[in-house]
């Protein structure tokens, strides 16, 4: 699609592929990165045609990092040579820093905040490098295949930072505890086969493989399942990781069988299955979510 600069977004059928697009620079990560793959998930989340969404890189790389054109300034916010200026700067008067301020985000955190609120199914195809960002990226998407020439590294601290990108929420419930502090305090990069091992990718396939294997497990999920459904799920999953007990899933759990039973989706499902045929399901996330949805913004629900 036009308009972007830094990726690419294709639409084939049910699926959206995302493509990170710098492929001379290998797909490193800047500003206008992020606000492309921002925009791009805002457009997946808008088309109802679009069932899952693959996110890849173009050429050897998936994202090699943060692009550290900038030197030793590259982390430096307010010093770069692209800072705000003025009134956007999140430096007071004294000289402290409003922690606060919106100039403070991380962008990295920014792109995967987007897609931790995707109504739509996230698959990362890891077709080489994924260092930094390149890797935190990855830990909102829903599945992760890798290719063999697949490489990662939560190099971090090996360049005097710290983990990002909401990756100390995300990556210890993907890995566990121990193994998400061994990679994030060595910062080595390792291989697809570690990954595997790791529990941080779910397969490694040859490179010629890769997409048509994401692309398989996207259609699996278009083909066969209610988008309403899918959304849910997703939504559902992702937010009780941080729920203090099993009633607060029964709760929302309740919530969404009561709503989701009543509609033509749950009617359809059924009927297919007995009629043993193909299902239709009629209902779109545009326009079908159940009224207690968002449920985590409503007072009531707190």
């Amino acid at each position: 699609m036009a308009g972007f600069t830094e990726i690419s977004l294709d639409v084939d059928g049910p699926v959206a592929t995302i493509t990170l697009d710098r492929e001379a620079k290998m797909n490193a990560f800047t500003a206008t990165m992020m606000a492309e793959l921002i925009a791009a998930f805002d457009m997946t989340d808008a088309d109802d045609a679009v069932r899952a969404v693959i996110v890849t890189g173009r050429g050897r790389a998936f994202c090699a990092g943060a692009d550290l054109s900038a030197g030793a300034a590259t982390f430096d916010y307010d010093n770069r040579a692209d800072a705000p200026r003025g009134g956007d700067l999140p430096v007071r008067a004294d000289g402290s820093v409003d922690y606060g301020h919106e100039a403070v985000r991380d962008g990295g955190g920014r792109v995967t905040l987007r897609i931790f609120e995707s109504l739509k199914p996230v698959i990362a195809a890891v077709n080489g490098a994924a260092v930094g960002i390149g890797a935190t990226m990855q830990l909102a998407m829903d599945v992760r295949l890798a290719s063999e020439a697949a490489r990662f590294g939560f190099v971090f601290a090996r360049r005097g930072i710290v983990p990002e990108a909401g990756s100390s929420w995300f990556l210890p419930r993907l890995v566990g505890i121990s193994q998400a502090l061994e990679w994030c305090y060595s910062g080595r990069v390792f291989g697809a086969d570690e990954a595997l091992r790791g529990g941080l990718v779910r397969s490694v396939h040859k490179a010629e493989d890769l997409l048509a294997e994401a692309r398989g497990l996207a259609l699996e999920i278009a083909e066969n399942t209610a988008p309403v459904s899918v959304a849910l799920t997703r939504q559902m999953m992702w937010r009780m990781l941080g729920a203090a007990s099993p009633w607060d899933a029964h709760r929302l759990d309740s919530r969404a069988i009561w709503a989701r039973g009543r509609t033509a989706d749950a009617k359809e499902g059924v009927m297919s299955f007995l009629e043993k045929r193909a299902p239709h399901y009629p209902d779109k996330v545009s326009r079908h979510m159940p009224d207690f949805y968002p449920w985590w913004e409503a007072e009531t629900y707190k």
